[in-house]
């Protein structure tokens, strides 16, 4: 039964090769061919003497009757005899262009089955060239190209997901490690401080997954999005309101410039947007130093901004402030506890509710800044 299993596919393998698209192709345009043939032949046979019968009548046939069935018996045999031949040659050529055609739709088919047995295998960067055999299939070829590309792509990013989430993880678990076993074998008493030292990395591992989960699910389009008509303002004073805390005990002066503006989102998200833009300015800006949000209407759009006198961003890394777990300085943001992904989280908010977020910096030591921008409430809606 074994044996039976395992050649069944391999039996069947030959068998769609032995009877393939070209193949196929070629006997049905074959059928069609010999099915005109015939007809041509019949029609010639069955109306070509009757009409030079009745040509001769008309031009007044002089002949006698064994002349003229002589004559209609030559035309008849010169008539099928020049459409034999005509036929034949018309099939071959047909056949033989035919065959040419059907060769080179089975081979541009040979080469999509071929990269998608190579994108199966893993060889995500396998492409198919353009067949030349018309827009359809040159369409066809550039949506297959575009998959494979967005798949290489996932998979990249897949990848480098996973190695930031080994190397986020790997400073935590080996600092709650490294405490117990130096509990263990009495170097260190279980007292507050180690307490400490073991509660802040499981919570640092704990935000990560919390972050993981929600850029993961915003990304994917899961996050329920709850929206209404609520004022710009107010939902920017409420994460003011609880970052002011963590700002004076850093000594970071934290401004307000808000305006009302009506608003048609879901103000719980938009506040986790405002609260991460605060908590990044607050990582990478000194004791000393001020941030700022503020809030207008502008081309019938609410802009938030997220303004600070921090480290600033050099030009080369503005393209990727935004991607997991990137980071223009891994030692300061590792030191400063940030997952990563607080800003990638930000991203997906905005743009969940159809906005959009950039960051501007005139270079390391300059500051940088942060706007955040989304539809304004509908009429309909105020």
């Amino acid at each position: 039964m074994r044996h039976r299993t395992a050649s069944g596919p391999e039996n069947l393998g030959i068998r769609r090769r032995r009877s393939g698209f070209a193949a196929r192709l070629m006997v049905a345009q074959a059928l069609v061919l010999v099915a005109g043939a015939l007809t041509t032949w019949v029609v010639a046979s069955a109306v070509g003497p009757g009409l030079f019968r009745e040509h001769l009548t008309r031009a007044g046939d002089t002949h006698t009757s064994a002349e003229t069935s002589h004559i209609e018996e030559a035309f008849g045999s010169a008539l099928l005899l020049s459409v034999a031949v005509a036929l034949l040659a018309s099939v071959a050529a047909a056949l033989a262009v035919s065959w040419y055609f059907s060769r080179r739709v089975q081979r541009s088919i040979d080469t999509v089955t071929a990269a998608a047995a190579g994108i199966a295998a893993g060889q995500l960067d396998t492409r198919v060239p353009s067949p030349g055999l018309g827009a359809e299939f040159d369409t066809l070829a550039d949506g297959y190209n575009a998959l494979a590309a967005q798949l290489e792509t996932v998979e990249v990013t897949r990848r480098r997901l996973l190695a930031d989430l080994a190397h986020e993880m790997r400073t935590p678990l080996a600092t709650v490690e490294a405490h117990l076993e130096a509990v263990e074998d009495g170097v260190r008493d279980l007292d507050a401080t180690t307490l400490a030292v073991i509660r802040s990395s499981t919570g640092r591992l704990r935000r990560l997954a919390e972050d993981i989960s929600a850029v993961s699910r915003a990304e994917e389009g899961k996050l329920q999005i709850h929206r209404r008509d609520v004022d710009a303002a107010a939902v920017a004073r409420t994460a003011l309101a609880a970052a002011r805390d963590r700002y004076a005990g850093k000594g970071v002066g934290l401004r307000e410039a808000l305006e009302q503006v009506p608003l048609w989102a879901d103000p719980e998200r938009i506040g986790q947007v405002l609260t991460n833009l605060l908590d990044n300015a607050l990582r990478h800006t000194p004791a000393g130093g001020t941030v700022s949000l503020s809030c207008r209407a502008v081309d019938h759009q609410v802009e938030y901004a997220v303004a600070d006198s921090g480290d600033g961003i050099a030009a080369e890394h503005l393209p990727h402030v935004f991607d997991r777990f990137y980071r223009a300085d891994t030692a300061r943001d590792r030191e400063h506890g940030g997952s990563g992904i607080g800003l990638s989280i930000a991203r997906a908010l905005v743009e969940a509710h159809g906005g959009r977020i950039t960051v501007d910096s005139a270079g390391p030591g300059h500051g940088s800044a942060f706007i955040v921008r989304l539809p304004a409430a509908p009429q309909s809606a105020s």
